[in-house]
């Protein structure tokens, strides 16, 4: 699934796939927003961990759930 993380003061967004569920990394959010977490930390599809303080969180963006196309014909 694709993620989106607005980050203050940056003009650009993270963006990146997740393999987690929507409410695994709904989960990580509100802990590191809520809680003593001074860290929002995702794992993207390779293994590579996104890194955000969670001070200078903005928005996330949960995208749905990506279905893998096989093939070359348009659907």
């Amino acid at each position: 699934m694709e993620i989106k993380i607005g980050v203050q003061h940056t003009p650009r967004e993270i963006v990146l796939e997740s393999g987690q569920s929507a409410e695994e990394v709904e989960a990580e959010i509100s802990k590191a927003l809520t809680g003593n977490g001074k860290l929002l930390t995702l794992v993207d599809e390779r293994g590579r961990k996104v890194i955000v303080p969670a001070d200078r969180v903005a928005y996330v963006e949960i995208g749905e759930q990506a279905h893998r196309r096989v093939g070359f014909g348009a659907l």
